[in-house]
């Protein structure tokens, strides 16, 4: 694996440098790279991420994917969910949305259920086998300036300084974007005031509840959790109270005792991962300024309720490298700043309205307390649910594919 940045990275030019190796840096790359244009990706984690995260990638990730051999991959060992659905865990009524709906839309009319740290294992042996890629981890951003010929980047790596060039830089580095804070723009928005306790456990959720999809969105007599299936794991999101720390959150009793409010068992749960996280709900105004564009986490933040975050970064990747791809091949890499405007007025507005916007009803639904509101709620989904052209709506867009087929709208 190539890791270092060489004398002769450091004078090459004609390539585009990427911070950020999770999901959105790593398939930006991969596009590029097999449009034939030159890549550089550095992080400062010392080799690929294994950090779980996301876990849900919708039909039209799917479709972007497949093309390099990624999909492929990923139905090997994913979990495929054709119908997902939202409960009361109290009472057992639920509805339930089935993907072959829109089977008629996508060749792939279903979830995957499939831990974000695999795809990235994927992406980066596809990049490593590239003669055209550098992967660079351990090395860390540092700082950058741009002018009528491109970017240059300073990196730190085994405690030097080095400096690489290339024509765009592309900022993939997540929600504490270390090239959005320098770009010194703001990142408008809020913090939810829950918190969520994130769990992963080998207990077999499904086994023990009647009728339990591999996704799940459960209202409960004290609140709400979600159970998502992962090959040999499943992951409950659990949410405590404001008034209680983070370290009483993630006490062994109480995690315990949640899960055993959940599926009532005899002895422990066996528990491999458990950690507290906050949630933002966040958007830049402007994802490109003139050679420095940004994607994923690093342009918008949403709730994790849908599953959405994840798969609208591989969306911006797709669209930014589909721009740049035509920058390149054009030969018109100075005069970029049209294609590169498209971009983000296609995936600014599907972040706000598609992404942060229903992601936020999600999470309004779910966490809605009022027994009566929440009935209500769950009885306009079933008349949803028993429409066909209704429930088929409501998949596209749950899906993504309504944001995405309204951004090729916008021209």
């Amino acid at each position: 694996m190539k890791n270092k940045v060489t004398i002769s990275d450091q004078d090459k030019s004609e390539r585009v440098i990427i911070v950020g190796a999770g999901p959105v840096g790593l398939f930006a790359a991969v596009r590029l790279v097999n449009f034939g244009i030159p890549v550089t990706l550095i992080d400062k984690i010392p080799t690929v991420s294994n950090d779980m995260r996301a876990s849900t990638i919708h039909p039209p990730s799917l479709e972007m994917m497949a093309p390099y051999g990624i999909t492929k991959k990923i139905l090997e060992t994913g979990i495929k969910v054709p119908q997902w659905q939202i409960r009361n865990h109290t009472t057992g009524d639920k509805v339930v949305f089935d993907l072959n709906y829109i089977s008629d839309e996508t060749e792939y009319p279903y979830r995957v259920q499939f831990e974000q740290s695999k795809i990235c294992e994927i992406i980066n042996d596809l990049l490593e086998r590239h003669p055209l890629s550098d992967i660079c981890y351990g090395t860390e951003f540092i700082a950058f300036s741009q002018d009528k010929n491109g970017v240059s980047v300073k990196v730190s790596q085994d405690n030097q300084e080095n400096t690489i060039h290339g024509r765009f830089l592309i900022g993939a580095d997540g929600g504490s974007s270390a090239v959005r804070q320098q770009l010194g723009i703001e990142f408008k928005g809020s913090i939810y005031p829950e918190r969520t306790v994130l769990v992963t456990t080998t207990f077999p959720f499904d086994l023990h509840i009647d009728e339990l999809s591999s996704v799940s969105y459960c209202w409960s007599k004290n609140g709400n959790f979600s159970l998502l299936q992962l090959p040999d794991l499943w992951r409950a999101s659990l949410y405590f109270p404001e008034n209680m720390s983070p370290d009483e959150a993630l006490a062994e009793e109480h995690v315990q005792q949640q899960l055993k409010e959940i599926c009532p068992i005899d002895g422990p749960f066996e528990i491999l991962d458990k950690r507290v996280y906050r949630v933002h709900q966040r958007i830049v105004n402007q994802y490109n300024h003139d050679r420095v564009i940004l994607a994923g986490d690093a342009a918008h933040l949403n709730s994790p309720s849908g599953g959405m975050g994840m798969n609208g970064g591989l969306h911006d990747a797709h669209n930014l490298t589909e721009k740049l791809n035509i920058i390149w091949s054009e030969g018109n890499i100075d005069n970029h700043n049209k294609l590169l405007d498209l971009y983000s007025r296609q995936r600014k507005p599907i972040a706000e309205e598609q992404i942060i916007k229903q992601a936020d009803e999600n999470r309004k639904r779910m966490t809605e307390k009022n027994y009566q509101k929440r009935q209500k709620s769950l009885e306009a989904l079933q008349v949803i649910e028993k429409d066909p052209l209704m429930c088929k709506a409501f998949l596209m867009k749950s899906s993504m594919f309504e944001g995405l087929r309204k951004a090729e709208e916008i021209i």
